[in-house]
């Protein structure tokens, strides 16, 4: 019995079928865990980002946010791609089960490793007085997230613990990769609207705080994952049966 999956069967109008039958809204969730699980650590552009909202204004900050969002965008689709050529070539579901655990075990050490450290304590202050366009908040921030290859990793980790890539559906990827977008975009968006909020409460301790609960999200959601995993709480069945 199947009452616990809710599935999306995609119909166009004229009575058309598609050829695809996915569990979109699935996707769709995943897609969004990614792109605020990807936004959240408190690297170089989430200081930025905090730190033009505090000295420009919130919507400086945001589209800080949204040049990191769509540097990210991009990376993603990279590394989707470059996974999608592996999994390709893994059919076997116990191999598949331990690329799961092995990303879900990193997610849980890169959770740890944010929650212990300081992101202030490497921090650059902008010696810039000028505000500048809302276009060159964007791009710079856009540049500064482009030039950290780091990211590649961790996307590899977070589409595992997922199982987020599904080769051979491309459009189902590309609703994924908006999703992921979407998501780093709420992220930012709700990152700017809290610290414009107590901007006459927060400081450098404050930027700290904010990544050691980001850390402790991290580390929960990693070890939820990680049991629902190991003990199939609520895996889906394959897209290749739902062809």
């Amino acid at each position: 019995m199947q009452s616990a999956f809710f599935y999306l069967t995609l119909y166009p109008v004229m009575n058309v079928a598609l050829p695809f039958q996915i569990n979109i809204l699935e996707l769709i969730f995943k897609g969004i865990l990614i792109g605020v699980l990807a936004s959240a650590p408190m690297g170089p552009v989430g200081i930025l980002c905090i730190n033009r909202t505090l000295k420009k204004g919130r919507w400086f900050g945001f589209v800080t946010g949204v040049g990191a969002a769509f540097s990210d965008l991009i990376y993603a689709v990279l590394t989707g791609v470059g996974m999608s050529f592996v999994i390709d070539f893994v059919k076997n579901p116990n191999t598949k089960f331990y690329l799961q655990i092995f990303g879900g075990v990193l997610i849980l050490l890169f959770g740890i490793y944010s929650y212990r450290s300081n992101p202030m304590q490497n921090a650059h202050k902008s010696s810039g007085n000028g505000r500048g366009s809302l276009w060159h908040n964007a791009l710079t921030a856009f540049a500064v997230t482009f030039s950290n290859l780091l990211i590649v990793p961790y996307f590899m980790m977070l589409f595992a613990l997922f199982a987020f890539v599904i080769p051979d559906h491309k459009v189902e990827m590309c609703i994924g990769y908006v999703s992921v977008l979407f998501g780093a975009l709420l992220w930012w968006y709700g990152l700017t609207w809290l610290v414009d909020k107590i901007r006459t409460k927060f400081d450098d301790n404050g930027i700290v705080i904010i990544n050691k609960v980001i850390g402790s999200i991290v580390i929960i959601f990693s070890l939820i994952a990680l049991i629902g995993t190991i003990f199939n709480l609520y895996h889906l069945p394959e897209l290749a049966s739902l062809k």
